[in-house]
C-alpha cells in the first residue's frame, strides 16, 4: 500500500519550521499533512496523532535514509515508492535500491580539482547555448579541502615552494572560492579533508530557512566514514558520484542490511582506547560485514569517548563495512560542547533529534532498533595486551605477563624462548650507578620510551601515560634512573595538549623527557645505556627488557645487550619503567612504595576512562577545535593564499598553454540528445575478465613513451616536470591520453600486456589514445568488448571520464562491478550485457568486426537489444538499465549533460 492509498493527498515534502510549530522538527521524517485523519501528523509529541507512519524500530541509520527520501521527493529522482520501499526495510533490504541526497558533499583537492573544472566548463557551455551562465552552481552544499593531497610537498619542501609549484591549481581553486555559489574551498595549511571535515564542517542537523533535519555526507576520500563517529550519516565515494551530488542527483544504493552492534559490560579498567578499538573490530571482521551498514547500541557505546567512536568508524575499511553509525547521544552533545557549538545551537540540536527519534539514550524505556543481525561485543571481554619478547604479533595478556615471561625464560632459544637455566633464573647482579647499588635480574626494565605513533596517536592514550605519571609522583613513586626513559610525541599537537592538560612536568618528574618528533626508540635510535649497567647485563647474562609504544621490537633492535623487547600501550610504558621488572602481577604485586611506605599498587593511580573522557574533552578537543576555527573564521585562511590573485569572472579564464588547467569537452554537443543507434562502431578494446578501474583510468607517473608524455613534450615539458597523473587530473587532454594506459592491460588484439591496440581496418598497432584519436578524424564511433566483471576496484571518476572522451559508445560485458556500471551511464556510455552463458567466444567474434546498435525511443531497464555485426551476425545483449532515471541520464547524455541542459 502506497503513503498515498494509506493517508489519501499529500505534499513532500511538509516544510515544517520551527516558526509555526512547536516542535523543532522536519515534517519530513515523522510529520504528513493526512487529509484521511485532517490532522498534522507528529508521532514524536501530541499534536496530532496519527498512526500511518511507524518507522519507530527502524535502524537509526535507516531513519536517516528515509528522512533525506521524504524530504526530497520529487516524483521522478526521488518517488514516493522509495520512502515507502526505506519504511518497509525489515523486508525490502538488500532486494531494492533506493535513492539517498546526503545533506553535503566534501572533496580533497585531487579529486576537486576534475568535478571544478567540469563546471567551468559547464558555466561555458550554458553561455554558449544562450544560457545564464551564473546560474550553474552546486545544488548542494561542498566543502574542498585544497590541503589533502599537499601535505607531503610541505614536509619536502618549503611552502613558498610549494605556493610556486601549484600556484596555477591553486589560482583556479581561489577563483572557485570567489564565483561559485554553495561551495567553500578550505584554504591550504588548515588540515586534510577528514581531519578539517571531523573537526569544523560537521553540522550534525542543518539548519536551512528554519527547516531543521539530519546532516550527512559524501566525500572523495576514504576517511569520510570517521563522521559517523558524530552521528553524522557518510561514506566515501568515487569522483563521478561525488559529482552527481553535486549537480543535484541522489545516490543510488541497495537498502542495505544493517548489522547492530550491541556493547555490554564494562571495560577492564586497565584496557585502552586502542585495546577495544581493535577488539571491536575483529569482531566485525569475523562477522563478515562486508558491504553492510554496523550501527552500534547497547549500555557499553556510552562508555566510548567520541575519540573512539571516530576511530572505529574510520577503520570500516578493515572490516569492510560501508559505515559504522553511532546515534548521537549524550556523549556526543557534551562534545560538541567542547567542540564549539554554542548553547542555543546545542539545545536545537537536542531538542530536534529527540523529537524525531534520531537520538539514542540508555534511560529510553523505547526497544533498540530491529536489525539484520546482531554482533555482540562484551566489553568485559577486552583485556590489554603487550607484545613481545621478540616479535609483535606475539601478543601477552597483561595479567599473565609475568608467567609468560617465566615460560620464555625455560622454552629454547627461539621466536620467544631464551633458554636459561632453572638454577640462574633468579640471579640478580649488583651494580653501582650515581652512588646507590641496584640489584639487575631477569625481566628487569632498562629501557622506557612513549612514541606517540601509528595506532598511539589516539589522544586518550597519551593522556592516560600523562595522568598515569601525575598520580604516581603525587603517591611518592619514582623511576630508578639508569631506566633509559624518553617521550617522542610525534608531533607537536601532542606536546600541546600534554603540556595544556598539565601533565608534562609530570612525565619529566618521572623521566620522560620530549626528545624529539622523528622515529627514535623503535628503529633504534636509543641513547646507550650507561656502561656500569651494560656491563652488569653482560657479565650476569642478564635478560633485560625494553618497553615501548612504538611499532618494532626485533630482537637487539633497541640495544644489543636488551634481548627482550615489549609494544605496550603509553600508560603502560609508564607503569613497567615504574615497577623496573617485567616479572610483575599487577594485580597482586605494588609498584612500589610511596610516601609514607604505604604499598601503591598499578589499580591507585591508573586514570579512569571518566578522567580521561573528562581531560579530553576539556582540554585536547577544545584546544584543537579552537585553534581550527581561528584559522577558519579569523585568519581566514593564511597570509600566502589571502595574498594569491585571481580573477574574478563569471567565467574562467582559461590559459591555451596550461598543462595542468584545461576546459573538457563534455558539453561540446550540449543541445544535442544522445543517438538513437551506435552505427558501424569498431572495438577499440577486446578484453578479458576482472579488467579494473587501475587498468582504465590514468593514475600514477606519467612514463616517458606513453601518449601523455608526448603531449606534454610537445608543450615544452622535460620528464622530470611530467609530474603525475594525479596532478594533472584538471587536464583532460592528459587524463584522456593516460586512460588505458595501464602497462598491464592485457588486449586480446595484442596478445600480451601493454597499453596498446590495433587500428581497423589499417592494422596498425597503436597507442589505444592514437587509435581512438583516428578513429574520430574518421568519424567511425567505438565500443569494448569485455568478460565478466568489468570495472572492478576503486571507484575513479575517469574510468568512466576517459573512455567518453576516446569516443566510447558502449561497452560490450559478460558482467560489470555494479558502481562502475553506473558510472558509465553517469557519462553517457550504454552498459551492455551479453545474455546469460553468451560471450565474444561463444559468439564467434573476433573483434574486427562493426558493430551497429539500435536504441528504440520507448528504451525501458533490462531491455533485450538487437546488435548487428558487418559479417551478417545477429545477437541479443542486454541494456543494463535499471530504472527510467538512468535512462533518461543516458538520452540526455549523462548527468553533467542532464543538469547543464537545466540551466538552459
Amino acid at each position: 500500500m502506497s503513503l498515498s492509498e494509506q493517508c489519501g493527498p499529500w505534499d513532500v515534502p511538509l516544510k515544517c519550521h520551527r516558526i509555526t510549530h512547536p516542535c523543532v522538527h522536519s515534517a519530513a521524517l515523522c510529520s504528513i499533512l493526512c487529509r484521511e485523519h485532517q490532522t498534522l501528523s507528529c508521532r514524536c509529541c501530541t499534536h496530532g496523532v496519527c498512526p500511518c507512519l511507524t518507522p519507530d524500530t527502524l535502524p537509526y541509520s535507516i531513519r536517516v535514509l528515509f528522512e533525506s527520501s521524504v524530504r526530497n521527493c520529487d516524483g521522478f529522482l526521488v518517488k514516493e515508492a522509495d520512502a515507502m520501499n526505506i519504511l518497509d526495510w525489515k523486508t525490502k533490504q538488500s532486494h531494492v535500491e533506493v535513492p539517498f541526497c546526503p545533506a553535503r558533499v566534501v572533496l580533497q583537492d585531487f579529486t576537486g580539482i576534475p568535478a571544478m573544472v567540469d563546471f567551468a566548463a559547464m558555466r561555458e557551455a550554458v553561455r554558449n547555448a544562450g544560457g545564464d551562465p551564473v546560474k550553474v552552481n552546486p545544488a548542494c552544499p561542498t566543502d574542498l579541502t585544497v590541503d589533502h593531497s599537499l601535505q607531503i610537498d610541505f614536509i619536502l619542501k618549503n611552502q613558498e615552494m610549494e605556493f610556486g609549484r601549484n600556484r596555477e591549481r591553486l589560482q583556479f581553486f581561489k577563483w572557485s572560492s570567489k564565483v561559485f555559489e554553495n561551495i567553500s574551498i578550505i584554504p591550504p595549511e588548515t588540515g586534510m579533508a577528514h581531519q578539517v571535515n571531523l573537526e569544523y564542517l560537521s553540522r550534525v542537523v542543518f539548519d536551512v530557512k528554519d527547516l531543521l533535519h539530519p546532516d550527512s555526507v559524501v566525500g572523495t576520500d576514504s576517511h569520510t566514514t570517521m563522521v559517523n563517529g558524530l552521528g553524522i550519516l557518510g561514506w566515501g565515494v568515487g569522483g563521478i558520484e561525488a559529482e552527481a551530488v553535486m549537480l543535484g542527483m541522489p545516490l543510488s544504493l541497495p537498502l542495505p542490511h544493517v548489522v547492530g552492534c550491541e556493547l555490554t559490560g564494562t571495560a577492564n579498567p586497565l584496557a585502552t582506547s586502542i585495546d577495544i578499538v581493535l577488539s571491536v573490530t575483529k569482531h566485525l571482521r569475523q562477522a563478515d560485514v562486508a558491504g553492510k551498514f554496523v550501527e552500534f547500541f547497547g549500555s557499553g557505546v556510552s562508555q566510548l569517548s567520541v575519540a573512539d567512536r571516530t576511530t572505529i568508524a574510520n577503520m570500516c575499511p578493515e572490516y569492510g563495512a560501508i559505515l559504522s553509525f553511532f546515534p548521537v547521544d549524550n556523549v556526543t552533545l557534551k562534545h560538541l560542547k567542547h567542540a564549539g557549538f554554542d548553547k542555543a545551537k546545542l539545545e536545537v540540536t537536542e531538542a530536534y533529534l529527540k523529537t524525531v527519534k534520531l537520538f539514542r539514550s540508555d534511560e529510553s524505556s523505547s526497544r533498540e532498533p530491529e536489525y539484520s543481525q546482531v554482533v555482540q561485543v562484551s566489553l568485559d571481554s577486552i583485556i590489554p595486551y603487550v607484545s613481545g619478547p621478540k616479535r609483535s604479533q606475539d601478543r601477552v595478556a597483561v595479567n599473565n605477563m609475568k608467567s609468560d615471561f617465566q615460560a620464555c625464560l625455560n622454552e629454547k632459544s627461539g621466536v620467544k624462548g631464551f633458554q636459561v637455566a632453572a638454577e640462574k633464573q633468579n640471579d640478580t647482579v649488583p651494580v653501582q650507578y650515581e652512588g646507590n647499588e641496584y640489584k639487575l635480574s631477569h625481566g628487569c626494565v632498562v629501557i622506557a620510551a612513549v612514541i606517540s605513533c601509528t595506532n598511539n596517536c589516539n589522544p586518550s592514550v597519551m593522556l592516560a601515560a600523562g595522568l598515569l605519571a601525575k598520580k604516581a609522583v603525587e603517591a611518592g613513586l619514582a623511576v630508578k634512573p639508569y631506566i633509559r626513559t624518553s617521550l617522542s610525541p610525534g608531533s607537536g599537537m601532542v606536546t600541546h595538549y600534554l603540556s595544556s592538560s598539565g601533565v608534562l612536568p609530570y612525565l619529566s618528574k618521572l623521566g620522560f623527557e620530549v626528545v624529539g618528533y622523528g622515529c627514535s626508540t623503535c628503529v633504534g635510535n636509543t641513547a646507550p645505556l650507561p656502561e656500569a649497567i651494560r656491563n652488569a647485563i653482560k657479565q650476569g647474562e642478564i635478560i633485560a627488557c625494553g618497553v615501548l609504544s612504538g611499532t618494532k621490537n626485533f630482537e637487539g633492535r633497541l640495544c644489543d645487550c636488551v634481548r627482550a623487547n615489549y609494544l605496550a600501550s603509553p600508560p603502560l610504558v609508564v607503569a613497567y619503567a615504574i615497577a623496573g621488572t617485567v616479572r610483575i602481577d599487577f594485580d597482586s604485586e605494588p609498584l612500589g612504595t610511596g610516601f609514607n611506605g604505604k604499598s601503591i599498587y598499578l589499580r591507585d593511580i591508573w586514570p579512569t576512562r571518566q578522567e580521561l573522557h573528562t581531560v579530553e574533552e576539556e582540554c585536547v578537543i577544545s584546544s584543537m577545535f579552537r585553534e581550527l576555527k581561528e584559522k577558519m573564521e579569523v585568519r581566514k585562511g593564511n597570509k600566502r593564499w589571502n595574498l594569491l590573485e585571481a580573477p574574478e569572472s563569471t567565467l574562467f579564464p582559461w590559459d591555451l598553454k596550461s598543462t595542468y588547467i584545461r576546459c573538457p569537452s563534455f558539453f561540446d554537443k550540449l543541445v544535442t540528445a544522445a543517438p538513437a543507434a551506435v552505427e558501424n562502431a569498431h572495438v577499440l578494446l577486446f578484453l578479458g575478465d576482472s579488467v579494473t578501474t587501475d587498468h582504465i583510468s590514468p593514475a600514477g607517473s606519467i612514463a616517458r613513451s606513453s601518449a601523455a608524455a608526448k603531449y606534454l613534450s610537445s608543450k615544452g615539458l622535460t620528464p622530470r616536470e611530467f609530474n603525475s597523473y594525479g596532478a594533472r587530473r584538471g587536464n583532460d587532454a592528459v587524463m584522456t591520453r593516460g586512460t588505458f594506459a595501464n602497462i598491464k592491460l592485457l588486449n586480446k588484439f595484442i596478445g600480451k600486456p601493454a597499453p596498446k591496440t590495433v587500428h581497423f581496418p589499417s592494422g596498425q598497432t597503436l597507442d589505444v589514445f592514437e587509435a581512438a584519436e583516428l578513429y574520430q578524424k574518421e568519424g567511425i564511433p567505438v565500443i569494448i568488448l569485455a568478460g565478466k566483471k568489468y570495472g572492478l576496484g576503486s571507484s575513479r571518476d575517469w574510468a568512466a571520464k576517459g573512455p567518453f572522451l576516446l569516443g566510447v559508445k558502449a561497452v560490450l560485458a559478460e558482467s560489470y562491478e555494479k558502481v562502475h556500471r553506473s558510472q558509465l551511464i553517469g557519462i553517457g556510455i550504454a552498459p551492455l550485457q551479453f545474455r546469460p552463458g553468451e560471450n565474444p567466444t561463444t559468439l564467434g567474434l573476433t573483434g574486427r568486426e562493426q558493430f551497429s546498435i539500435m536504441f528504440p525511443p520507448d528504451l525501458s531497464p533490462r531491455m533485450t537489444l538487437d546488435v548487428k555485426t558487418s559479417t551478417g551476425k545477429v545477437f541479443s545483449v542486454i541494456a543494463l538499465f535499471e530504472n527510467s532515471m538512468e535512462i533518461t541520464l543516458y538520452k540526455n547524455g549523462g548527468s553533467l549533460n542532464f543538469v547543464a541542459r537545466r540551466f538552459l
